[in-house]
């Protein structure tokens, strides 16, 4: 009997110890083929595409087995149609074959933005404020008859535009702002009535006596 039990003992343990084994070896084994499936410690670094024609950034990233996609577009006027403004990921980063690098390209025409409620309803600090934040250029303001510092109107390359009006961002504005002096045919002359008021005579009319 004691034959027996060391010799099953023996050959359970044998055989605890070569499943514990197996499943060691079959962790090890899919540890090694994941990491060669996905290039673990492995990737490709992303090329600075900035200044780049689209085209020429296209070929660039087609030969490192990456893809390119444009998600939006800007304007800058210093830099040719079409040349790559942004990008993401950025310069330096490394990923994986075939990951996407999405690109903001230059516009062929620059922007426009309406023109805010300016015109008859601000002074000439809060419209230079307000256009200039969004990004126009401004010149010296024309000085006409009117209150001081208040905005009439405004000018795009010689034509009057109004409220609303659609203006490419690189068309510079000047505003029409009031000098504080008014012309002498919007004043009124007001003069006094000269001499004494007129005055409507009337007869008294008495009440007929009664003999």
């Amino acid at each position: 009997m004691n034959f027996l039990r060391k010799l099953f003992g023996n050959y359970i343990i044998r055989h605890l110890m070569a499943m514990v084994l197996v499943v060691i070896l079959l962790c090890v084994g899919i540890g090694f083929g994941l990491d060669a499936y996905t290039h673990h410690g492995e990737g490709i670094v992303v090329p600075d595409l900035k200044g780049m024609t689209y085209e020429k950034a296209y070929a660039l990233l087609d030969e490192k087995g990456l893809a390119i996609v444009v998600n939006d577009s800007g304007y800058n006027k210093q830099l040719p149609a079409n040349s790559v403004l942004a990008q993401t990921p950025a310069f330096g980063q490394k990923v994986k074959q075939g990951h996407i690098i999405y690109v903001t390209v230059n516009s062929p025409h620059s922007p426009t933005f309406a023109i805010p409620d300016i015109v008859d309803n601000s002074s000439l600090r809060e419209a230079e404020a307000r256009l200039m934040a969004m990004g126009f250029r401004l010149t010296a303001p024309q000085l006409i008859d009117g209150e001081k510092d208040w905005v009439y109107g405004i000018l795009c390359q010689g034509r009057r535009i109004s409220n609303g009006d659609r203006i490419p961002i690189d068309y510079p504005l000047t505003l029409m702002v009031g000098k504080g002096t008014f012309d002498d045919a919007d004043s009124i002359l007001y003069v006094e009535p000269v001499g004494e008021s007129e005055v409507d005579e009337f007869e008294e009319v008495k009440e007929p006596s009664v003999n």
